[in-house]
C-alpha cells in the first residue's frame, strides 16, 4: 500500500514490484528492478528514501528516514527478513542479513556483509568490503567490530556518539529523559494522522 506524507507521495517504478501487504509511505524512490516483499515498512518520515536498482527488502523489514537523517540503499542490495534500517547510506551490494540493524547516519560500503543479527551503530563508518559478523556490534568512526560479550568496549565507543542526542535532541542526563523522548516522539509520529493511500 502506498501513503501520502507530508505531501509527498512515493515514486515506484514500473518495473518495480511492491507486495500489497507491504507500506510505502511518503517521500520514496523506489527503482527498477526492485522486489519490496510482504510486510516490508518503508517510511520517509521527513527526509527521502532512494532505493536503488535491482535491490530487494525482504519480508518485515523497516526502512525509515527521518528530516536529518535521509535514507539511502545503493543497487543490488538484499535487505533481510525482519532487518531494520534508519537513516544510513548504504553502498552498492550490500548484503544486510535477517535481523541485521542499521543505525542513523550510519555508513556501509559497497560490498560489504552485515550478517544475521549484527548492529551497525549510529554515525558507524564501514569501508568497502567490511563484515561484520553473526550478533557481533560495529560502532564508531573508524569503526570497531566487536563481539556481543566485549559491552563495555561498545558502550565507551557508543556513548561518544550520543544516541538520545543525535536522533532525539535529548541530553542523555535529563532526569525524564524518557518521558521527554516518548512525547517528542509521539507528537512527530503523530503526522502520520494526516496520510492518505495514493491510487
Amino acid at each position: 500500500m502506498l501513503y501520502e506524507h507530508l505531501g509527498h507521495s512515493p515514486r515506484v517504478d514500473p518495473t518495480a514490484v511492491v507486495a500489497p501487504t507491504a507500506v510505502v509511505s511518503g517521500d520514496v524512490t523506489i527503482g527498477p528492478g526492485c522486489q519490496i516483499l510482504h510486510g516490508a515498512v518503508i517510511s520517509a518520515e521527513g527526509g527521502p528514501i532512494t532505493i536503488g536498482e535491482s535491490t530487494i527488502v525482504m519480508e518485515n523489514a523497516l526502512l525509515r528516514a527521518s528530516a536529518t537523517d535521509p535514507l539511502h540503499i545503493g543497487d543490488h542490495v538484499l535487505v533481510g527478513p525482519m532487518a531494520s534500517v534508519s537513516g544510513a547510506t548504504i553502498g552498492d551490494e550490500v548484503f544486510l542479513a535477517t535481523g541485521s540493524r542499521v543505525f542513523n547516519g550510519a555508513r556501509i560500503g559497497a560490498r560489504s556483509e552485515v550478517r544475521i543479527n549484527a548492529v551497525v551503530h549510529l554515525r558507524t563508518v564501514l569501508p568497502a568490503e567490511s563484515t561484520v559478523p553473526i550478533a557481533w556490534v560495529a560502532v564508531g568512526d573508524p569503526a570497531s567490530i566487536l563481539g556481543p560479550d566485549r559491552h563495555e568496549e561498545i558502550w565507551e565507543i557508543q556513548q561518544d556518539l550520543d544516541f538520545p542526542g543525535y536522533v532525539f535532541g535529548l541530553d542523555r542526563s535529563t532526569p525524564d529523559l524518557m518521558v521527554q523522548l516518548t512525547e517528542r516522539y509521539a507528537r512527530h509520529l503523530a503526522r502520520h494522522a494526516d496520510d492518505r493511500p495514493v491510487d
